[in-house]
């Protein structure tokens, strides 16, 4: 679980954590769609965070899902900010796959080990920053009873808000919630 290279002579090396970059269902239009961007069902999220334990949450648009999994990254930093993470083949993927109805979603949400985490895609950056925002607050209201204002009064304090992605034309971001941090 260490990756190591050599630049100019010096050797230097990383812990690994490996994560899924591609998770997401297709959108309801007609036609070929990349993988390259992620959007509001999922695609190429390249978020770190969805480790081992993690439980995402996607919006289906199309009867019978269509899920697809790819994109094995060993090690990646906030922002993927060269369009390069240390790219690996995964031999093998363990999930799980639920049907949950009665459940909304604009974008991704996901129940990590560290945390909830909500998503934003979109070509501003200052979008995708709102979208996950948005989302967030309709959690923290969903899962402490709260209301817009005091989501927000709340999350000030409480909610970490990172950069996933900025290489894929969409940049995107992530609104964290730790685990435990309201009591």
């Amino acid at each position: 679980m260490m990756g190591v290279c050599e630049i100019n002579g010096n050797s230097f090396s990383v812990s690994l954590r490996p994560f899924m970059g591609v998770i997401g269902m297709p959108p309801d239009e007609i036609g070929i769609h990349s993988t390259w961007p992620p959007r509001f069902c999922g695609g190429n999220i390249d978020c770190k965070e969805l480790v081992r334990g993690s439980k995402l949450y996607l919006p289906i648009s199309v009867d019978g899902g269509y899920l697809a999994i790819g994109d094995g990254h060993a090690l990646q930093g906030d922002g993927e900010i060269s369009c390069q993470a240390i790219e690996c083949p995964m031999e093998i993927v363990d999930i799980s796959v639920n049907l949950i109805k009665g459940i909304d979603l604009l974008n991704p949400r996901a129940n990590t080990p560290a945390g909830w985490i909500t998503f934003g895609f979109h070509e501003d950056l200052n979008e995708a920053t709102v979208q996950a925002l948005d989302r967030m607050l309709t959690l923290m209201g969903e899962l402490y009873g709260l209301n817009r204002v005091e989501a927000i009064a709340l999350g000030s304090s409480v909610v970490d808000l990172r950069i996933t992605q900025i290489v894929n034309g969409v940049k995107g971001v992530h609104a964290c919630l730790p685990h435990g941090i309201l009591k």
